[in-house]
């Protein structure tokens, strides 16, 4: 096989490659996107449960009111808690689709460069290499 014919089948390969890295980069950011959903509506759900029990009014003495209270406050702590873990899962989040760009950036490289020396090589007269590039992944990626 002539250097160049190897170049080609070698960039194929790698766009292969590099197919498969996007696609693991977009399972990825989409795990990390439904836990950020999933901390966002936790947090969202704890508040209005810290709200629904700041507005009862049925105690009917002081400890009751005390031991409402308390149990106001721990809410509160929770969700403040989710809420600390909802804004980390969005840096998550960000980090994952910003790796998810990169992986595309870089396979949209590869697929460049491998159709540019496809188009060198039938200019030259020679043959690509006929290889069975079946599509990765669907239409919406």
């Amino acid at each position: 096989m002539a250097p160049d014919r190897k170049r080609l089948a070698r960039l194929q390969r790698l766009e292969k490659v590099r197919a498969i890295a996007k696609q693991t980069a977009a399972a990825e950011a989409a795990r990390a996107e439904g836990t950020l959903a999933q901390l966002l509506a936790l947090a969202d759900r704890t508040g209005q449960l810290v709200h629904d029990y700041a507005s009862r009014r049925d105690m009917a003495d002081g400890q009751a009111l005390r031991l409402m209270s308390s149990f106001r406050e721990g809410l509160e702590g929770v969700r403040r808690d989710t809420r600390a873990d909802a804004d980390r899962a969005r840096g998550v989040a960000d980090a994952k689709l910003l790796q998810l760009s990169e992986a595309e950036r870089r396979r949209q490289a590869v697929e460049d460069r491998a159709r540019a020396e496809a188009r060198a090589l039938s200019s030259q007269g020679q043959q690509p290499p006929l290889t069975a590039r079946k599509a990765l992944g669907t239409e919406l990626e």
